[in-house]
Parts: C-alpha cells; structure tokens; sequence
C-alpha cells in the first residue's frame, strides 16, 4: 500500500512494508512526544561531569574495539536494506555496468559493506573503521577480496584519508549510524576529510539516529553528555539529529543539500505486544561540481548570501548586508579561517529535492 500527502512545506510518504507488516513515514516533521515523554526530557538536565567527558573522548576507540571484542560480528543485522533506502547507488551510473567506486566510512565489521558487495559485482569498495578490531573481522570475513575491496582502519577525525584513497576518486560516500558515535564539535573534520576523495557533483548517502528516536528516550538520568548528546553503559556515545542540525553541518563544509528528512518507523514485538517508535535522519549531501559555483553566486547574488562558521568561537554573518569582504578582510581572519579554507562555506538559499522511493528496512538493535 503506498499513500502520499503533500502539504506546503513538507512531503511525507508513508509506505507499509512486505517483510513484517510495519510501516514508515518520511518527511520533515519530527516525532510528537507524549507527555510523559516530554516532562521526562525535560527533567532530565543534569549533564556528565566534564572530567568523564574527557575520559570518555581519550577513550573512544578503546570502547569501540571492546564493543566488538565483546560482540564479535553478531551484535548488528547485515543491512540489505541500503540499496532500497539509497536508490542512487544504482541511478548515479551513467550506464548498466558502469564500475563505481564507494567509501564506506566507519564500516564496523562489514554488515552493510558485504550486502553490497554480493547485490552489486560491478563496485569496487574502500572501508575504514574507528577500531582496528573491526578492521581485522572484515579482512577475515569470507566475502572479503583484495580486487574488490580495500579495509583500513581510521579516525575520520584526524586521519588524512588521501592517505589511502586518491583525491576526486570516489563516486558515493555511505555514512550510516556513524557520525552519531563522534563528539558533535568534531563531526566538521568528518565532513571535510571525506569532501577531499568524494568526485564533483558525487554524494555522501547519510542515515543515522533522529530526534526523540526510541533510543534517545531509554537513557537514564546521568548519561546525558550535552544536547541531544548520551553515553551508553559501555562508553560508547551516540548522538540524535535534527534536519536543521545536519543540514548546517553539511554546507558549512561546501556540500549542498539534495535530500535530509526523517524517517519515522513503528518496529513491533508481536510476542510482547510492544510497538517501539525508530526514528531515524537519512538523507543526501552532494559536493558541487565547481569549487567556485558559491563565489559566483555571491557575486551575482551577495544579498542572499550567508556566511558562517560551525563551532566557531566567533560566528560571521554578513547575510542581506550585500557585502563580499576582500581575501585579506579582518571579516575573514575573525573567525580563524582563510576565504578558501572549506571550514568557511557560503550558503545560498535552495529548494532541496525529495526523497527516493524504497521499502522500509528491517528493524535495527537499539544501538
């Protein structure tokens, strides 16, 4: 069954699944709470102290590779739900068989990297991950081949990822339920390694947790890190986007946005007879073709220009004033950033386009 509701500023399409009888909306509303659920965020204020939130950052990777040293490959379901959900890792190619190069960027233990692999012999594959024990069930899984697939481990972070993949050579970027397990201040330097491989007018295909997902509202009082921010038991973090957030993160680093909205999602236990409510942001960033196409806009178009810097101390904006600084303006040095430096992006006011049509995928763990 397929319905469709168009209102003036949202498209939402809810579709009922084949597989288990569950269905799931998109579009850009979020998820309404209940009362309860409501009173009990908002009660809920008191934030790790910042001494752990150190540890727990000078930590992560060791979380992360105990994470899977206790779970081996079994803890996530291998997502053959991607090729439904991301329908332009089939449409980007100009013809049939065309080869296509893809980065799976934190790609765990390879429960979505080999799924692809086995639906699609005409890609060719780089994956990294965070944990180097990660890396090491990957090389070791059956399906794993040097002619098809390179694995390296990485801190997305810090890493130069020229280091492994040549610059503009890559035509899809997967970043799924990965840029949630990173500190919000560093998900930027995320963004711009990845820009540096990804091919002009190539796009990063992103999922992740949304707002009020069911796993934001089973946290206790005392794992709340920061805003929409909490650590697990185990130590790992995980964040919970909005569209707003996401789509701020994404242009400050020069991409445009092609499609970013939520994906609303009841997964039910029949032999419990519970109905848990996902919610989960996937959406769609592309880099430019031309690294100038911003400046000249602004110069036929500088009214409508907005510039700004992500978790700067000092945010710059200059939108509706008309005015371009030169190259060597104290507007510039402000904020810390040289007029090229892509940690500056210009942001022009654009239409985003709508959501790909695809079946809704089988339920995911809590995490």
């Amino acid at each position: 069954m397929f319905h469709e509701n168009t209102s003036a500023d949202c498209l939402t399409t809810v579709t009922t699944s084949t597989e288990d009888g569950a269905f799931q909306t998109k579009g850009r509303n979020t998820r309404l709470l209940s009362p309860e659920e409501a009173e009990r965020l908002a009660k809920d204020r008191v934030l790790v102290s910042d001494f752990k939130q150190l540890k727990l950052e000078k930590e992560a990777q060791k979380n992360w590779d105990l994470f899977y040293k206790r779970n081996s490959t079994n803890f996530f379901k291998d997502r053959h739900w991607t090729t439904r959900e991301f329908q332009e890792l089939k449409a980007c190619r100009e013809f049939a068989d065309q080869k296509l190069t893809i980065l799976e960027a934190g790609c765990g233990v390879g429960n979505c990297l080999f799924p692809l692999l086995e639906e699609d012999l005409n890609i060719f594959a780089y994956a990294c991950d965070f944990s180097p024990r990660a890396v090491e069930y990957v090389k070791k899984n059956a399906l794993y081949s040097t002619e098809r697939c390179k694995v390296f481990q990485c801190d997305l972070t810090k890493d130069d990822l020229l280091e492994n993949i040549p610059a503009d050579s890559v035509d899809v970027v997967t970043l799924i339920f990965v840029l949630s397990a990173i500190h919000p201040d560093k998900m930027h330097l995320v963004l711009k390694n990845i820009y540096k491989i990804l091919k002009p007018g190539k796009c990063v295909l992103f999922r992740d947790y949304g707002l009020y997902d069911h796993a934001m509202l089973r946290f206790k009082s005392g794992s709340k890190l920061g805003e929409n921010f909490y650590v697990r038991q185990d130590g790992t973090r995980s964040y919970f986007f909005t569209t707003e957030f996401l789509s701020q993160l994404f242009r400050a680093e020069g991409y445009e946005e092609v499609v970013n909205e939520y994906v609303h999602r009841e997964t039910v236990n029949r032999k419990e007879d519970l109905r848990v409510p996902r919610v989960f942001l996937q959406s769609k960033f592309q880099k430019p073709f031309s690294p100038f196409r911003y400046e000249m806009a602004a110069l036929r178009s500088p009214q409508s220009l907005l510039f700004f810097r992500l978790n700067s101390p000092r945010s710059l904006s200059l939108s509706s004033q008309g005015v371009v600084p030169s190259p060597g303006s104290s507007l510039w040095t402000s904020s810390g950033c040289a007029p090229t430096d892509s940690c500056l992006s210009f942001m022009m006011h654009s239409t985003s386009g709508h959501g790909a049509p695809g079946g809704a995928g089988k339920a995911q763990s809590i995490y």
